[in-house]
């Protein structure tokens, strides 16, 4: 079975437009790994992503009958641009079919390519489905994003290079999961000619279709309402077939990860290269970084091996940047998020602050709550992630009362930003979080869906320069008309999750 992948990617074109790509040492990387980190280079590709190679090969191996009639696919991120570029030095028409929702810099730099861009829906599948329609109607040729054995043998040569450029086969190689053209392309060449050499795929907690298609022992479809899309070059719902079948029999491990653990990879990259890699980019090194965690307490993994991660991509849109520097600290688990209630008196900030200790405060939010007590958000600075459940103990037993929010995503998101104010009144509030197609008309959407029975008693919406606005919305509306409330949102047809319940919003908007 390997040796048909082989001889694909032995015989792949993919040096018409790619370029063998550095893998560079990791020295900060290294130390804190205590092994030896290699960064394969993917960003430095002419579209700052592996993406070329697979969709290259693909369009080159095709026959003169279908490069006439022009190549189409659905992509709002790296693929699209591979396929516009090999289009263009193919001297083949070329259209890409993205959601409304795309962002304007992957909309332009696919048309700068050459390419027709057909903007149609908000989501993935959305953009699938009419691809599916213009290929019928126009009879273009289309060319699949990983589910196909010329596309993975193309992304497969980014394991011959790494076999090539390491002194000896390395210990382990992390590699991002979206659909898995990628980590079956390198495990199939690995694996051939060094068994030994570990692979490990990343996955985002909200976009594992691997890990939960190993475990399944088949392929499984993700619920597309919990779907992850910060790393959105990854969020895919369902691992490919072909992928699959390399994956079950020769991926090691799959290792998952959380958006506070990428973020903080983007920053050792940033440390390390002084790039920026987008967040499906840095994947790789947030599981690496997990696995060597793992191996320095368990011994598996000596000062002597060797971790190479794949660098993948680097299309972030400059305005994410913000985002990702407030979750890097986190991601280190060097900063703790803390509600606390104390007693609403003379020099109880004072006491506080006391019972903290000399610990470098990063953020610190008010809320008078009544005339007995009041709640601070808190944002702490830690040595080690160890002492997040000290601190809280300590403030415990000095009689203080802790909601430990470091994981809580409405309040890293949203409540931060929003300390203070409460519901009109008496009015009973229930509490949603959203997230919006970043496109014109999305909010004027959201209210005519809404209709005129509820009355919004708070909004909060923050840009992250992706496809996505994230939006806390309150509604005026008791326990009894939370199934009807809920029904009316769901025909709206965004994601959403209740928030009611959530400490955050009990300690400092209620």
């Amino acid at each position: 079975m390997l040796q048909r992948y082989v001889k694909k990617i032995l015989s792949s074109r993919v040096y018409d437009v790619a370029v063998e790509t550095p893998l560079q040492a990791a020295p900060n990387l290294s130390r804190r790994a205590a092994c030896r980190v290699w960064l394969k280079r993917e960003d430095l590709q002419p579209v700052f992503s592996f993406k070329i190679r697979g969709a290259y090969n693909k369009i080159a191996q095709l026959p003169e009958e279908a490069r006439a009639r022009g190549v189409i696919t659905a992509s709002a991120g790296n693929h699209a641009q591979g396929v516009a570029l090999a289009a263009r030095e193919l001297g083949l028409k070329a259209t890409i079919v993205m959601g409304r929702n795309t962002p304007s810099i992957k909309v332009d730099a696919v048309r700068a390519l050459g390419a027709r861009v057909v903007l149609h829906g908000d989501t993935y599948d959305d953009a699938a489905a009419h691809t599916a329609e213009l290929c019928e109607r126009q009879g273009l040729t289309y060319i699949p994003p990983y589910d196909d054995l010329d596309v993975i043998a193309g992304q497969g040569t980014v394991g011959m290079e790494i076999m090539k450029q390491h002194a000896g086969p390395p210990t382990a190689i992390f590699l991002p999961v979206g659909g898995g053209g990628l980590i079956a392309g390198v495990a199939a060449y690995i694996k051939y000619l060094a068994p030994e050499v570990r692979i490990v795929g990343v996955e985002p907690e909200g976009s594992a279709c691997l890990a939960a298609a190993l475990q399944a022992g088949r392929r499984v479809r993700l619920p597309y309402e919990s779907l992850d899309l910060f790393a959105d070059g990854v969020s895919v719902a369902q691992v490919g077939r072909e992928p699959f079948k390399v994956a079950k029999r020769w991926v090691d491990e799959v290792i998952v990860v959380n958006t506070d653990e990428i973020c903080a990879a983007i920053k050792d990259l940033f440390e390390d290269t002084r790039s920026i890699a987008e967040p499906a980019g840095a994947l790789a090194v947030a599981g690496l970084k997990k696995y060597a965690v793992r191996g320095l307490e368990t011994g598996e993994c000596s000062p002597a091996a060797s971790l190479v991660a794949i660098v993948s991509g680097a299309n972030v849109n400059f305005d994410r940047l913000r985002h990702i520097s407030e979750r890097a600290e986190l991601g280190e688990q060097r900063e703790a998020i803390l509600g606390v209630t104390i007693p609403e008196q003379r020099g109880s900030f004072r006491r506080f602050c006391a019972a903290l200790g000399k610990r470098s405060v990063s953020e610190f939010n008010y809320r008078y709550a009544d005339s007995a007590q009041a709640h601070v958000y808190v944002g702490l600075q830690l040595g080690a992630p160890r002492d997040r459940p000290d601190v809280i103990r300590k403030l415990g037993e000095a009689g203080y009362a802790v909601e430990d929010m470091t994981e809580n995503e409405a309040a890293k998101l949203h409540v931060r930003h929003m300390v203070g104010g409460r519901p009109p009144g008496d009015k009973a509030e229930l509490l949603f979080r959203f997230e919006f197609p970043e496109r014109p008309g999305a909010l004027l959407n959201f209210l005519t869906g809404l209709g005129a029975d509820w009355n919004i008693t708070l909004f909060h919406y923050r840009n992250h320069g992706a496809a996505w606005g994230r939006v806390l919305v309150g509604f005026e509306a008791a326990p009894e008309d939370r199934e009807r409330l809920l029904a009316d949102l769901r025909a709206i047809g965004y994601r959403f999750w209740e928030e009611s319940d959530n400490p955050a919003y009990r300690l400092f908007l209620r």
